[in-house]
């Protein structure tokens, strides 16, 4: 994935040409992450911001998913309720919102403190759908008083367009895949319990708090655990390590 420093005269370029290499990253298909922070870093050159963070609703949440600045504690955490803050308000009704100074003094704003950008003045809020679906939100934020003119409103919702069906791909894509790794760990976690029960005459409970006593003793994870207690029943019955 390239950053928005690796773009070539990025500002020289016409709004088509920017377009036509979001269809380009799109189209090559990349997981959640890379398509979202693909997405930041042009729209980000499209309109210079100080701050550009994407929404992707999930169930009946709106949850952070991408951000121009590094923010590791909040990203893919952050989560909003439709129709809670600016950004709730845009993905409740579907309709742009821009904000052009003193954003936080707006009555439908909500703070959060991990998010220093919270005080910047102006906001730009846009919802992103996808066959008339809402698929999530994506907000621009400056440190300064900005307005948001015709054209800048209009190519991110461009953008929204575009790239809506393409994130609604990806987050279904994400989620089959947390699916199968939470069913790979299951029955990973299973098998090791019923090791620890035939061994050492534990109930099924107890052999699963077995598990995660040591999880939290040695700061591994529970699948991590399980898979050693496996790993040393198959050594000891001189099986290969499956």
């Amino acid at each position: 994935m390239k950053s928005t420093a690796s773009l070539v005269d990025v500002t020289e370029k016409s709004d088509v040409d920017l377009i036509h290499e979001i269809g380009s990253r799109i189209a090559a298909a990349d997981p959640l992450h890379a398509v979202l922070g693909s997405v930041v870093d042009l729209v980000a050159a499209l309109v210079q911001c100080d701050s550009c963070f994407i929404y992707v609703l999930e169930e009946d949440a709106l949850v952070l998913r991408a951000s121009k600045t590094p923010h590791p504690d909040v990203v893919d955490r952050l989560k909003l309720r439709v129709g809670e803050g600016i950004t709730g308000w845009v993905a409740a009704h579907r309709q742009p919102v821009a904000v052009p100074t003193r954003a936080f003094e707006d009555p439908r704003f909500q703070t959060f403190n991990e998010l220093p950008e919270d005080r910047y003045e102006a906001f730009l809020s846009v919802p992103v759908l996808s066959r008339g679906k809402l698929v999530g939100v994506i907000n621009l934020q400056h440190r300064q008083s900005h307005h948001h003119n015709r054209r800048e409103m209009q190519l991110i919702s461009t953008i929204g367009f575009l790239v809506g069906a393409e994130i609604e791909t990806a987050r279904l894509e994400f989620e089959n895949t947390q699916l199968s790794e939470r069913l790979e760990t299951r029955k990973i976690l299973d098998r090791a319990k019923g090791i620890l029960q035939r061994d050492l005459g534990l109930t099924e409970e107890e052999a699963y708090l077995t598990i995660q006593r040591q999880s939290r003793q040695r700061r591994k994870s529970k699948k991590e655990i399980a898979e050693a207690i496996i790993l040393g029943d198959d050594l000891r019955r001189g099986k290969t390590p499956s």
